[in-house]
């Protein structure tokens, strides 16, 4: 079961989740024209905000706050409008001097932004700096809003975005939980740039296997082959896993040529999944960025899971 490949062939989309080495300085190039637009745009006595995450951008405009945004990092690319927004650079590579150029009143993110030493310097600037903690769960997008709604001042628009998403929440895991029988054995394969990774505990993707009542193939309980993290694919460790489904993203599709170059990953072809086509390929933000939609790709996660067994 194969999702529409998306649209979005963006290089910044790709490297929020394949963690490069690249240089703030080139995204600051041209900042100064776009700040000047920024700034003029904003309501009066209204927080000037710049968002550093893609998940806490998508709240900014869930919030009615977009008029606040001054500023963006990279994978900011959701809603489209975001796209129009001045950049500051890489959420992980940021220069301190093309965001403050920007004039921000608060800086909003999670605690994978930085370098470390770039957000002190921001904060010594006098401008206020939230990071949610990154941890992979629901409550992370609970503080994610919560935040946005601090920074934006828009508290009770927060709350009631809040409501909202908690009863979605709630809804997605009792259909998942209604599900019986034996989960479905999935891998998540990144493959973005370079070799192919898989994920491990500790990852966004684990995390929404596990939500959306997929098994990691690739972990079992109690196991000294049990890892953290990413690791590199190898045909011995996909063979061995014997996943009924594969669990990627559409950019890590595009990235490699199409579909059929996807499956021509060595040790895929020996896989249950193979058999099946069984490929479930979602927008990477939307999979594992853990924003205001996920309980949407969660539900969206566990249907596709379904009917790879079915």
């Amino acid at each position: 079961m194969t999702a529409a490949p998306s649209l979005l062939r963006r290089r910044d989309a790709l490297r929020y989740f394949s963690l490069p080495v690249v240089s703030a300085a080139s995204s600051v190039c041209g900042l100064s024209a776009t700040a000047a637009q920024a700034q003029a745009q904003v309501p009066a006595k209204m927080p000037r905000i710049v968002s550093v995450s893609g998940a806490t951008t998508e709240i900014v405009y869930a919030l009615g706050a977009e008029k606040q945004l001054v500023g963006t990092d990279t994978t900011s690319l959701y809603p489209a409008a975001a796209l129009q927004t001045p950049k500051v650079g890489y959420m992980r590579q940021l220069s301190a001097e093309g965001l403050l150029s920007l004039k921000p009143d608060a800086v909003i993110g999670t605690t994978e932004a930085g370098p470390h030493v770039v957000m002190d310097q921001i904060r010594n600037a006098g401008v206020k700096v939230e990071l949610v903690e990154a941890d992979h769960s629901w409550t992370e997008v609970q503080r994610k809003v919560a935040a946005v709604g601090r920074a934006t001042a828009r508290l009770a628009q927060a709350a009631a975005l809040q409501a909202k998403l908690d009863a979605q929440w709630a809804e997605v895991l009792a259909a998942v939980a209604r599900r019986g029988g034996r989960k479905p054995r999935a891998i998540f394969i990144l493959s973005h740039s370079g070799s192919p990774q898989v994920a491990g505990e500790k990852t966004a993707a684990h995390a929404m296997l596990n939500y959306a009542g997929l098994d990691n193939a690739l972990i079992t309980a109690g196991s000294a082959s049990n890892f953290a993290g990413y690791r590199a694919m190898t045909p011995e460790a996909v063979v061995a896993a014997a996943p009924d489904v594969i669990v990627t993203t559409t950019q890590g599709v595009e990235a490699v040529g199409g579909l059929e170059k996807f499956w021509q990953r060595p040790g895929l072809e020996l896989t249950p999944a193979y058999k099946r086509r069984a490929l479930v390929a979602l927008d990477a933000l939307y999979l594992i960025g853990f924003g205001p939609r996920l309980p949407q790709a969660v539900a969206e996660l566990h249907q596709a899971g379904l009917k790879a067994v079915a």
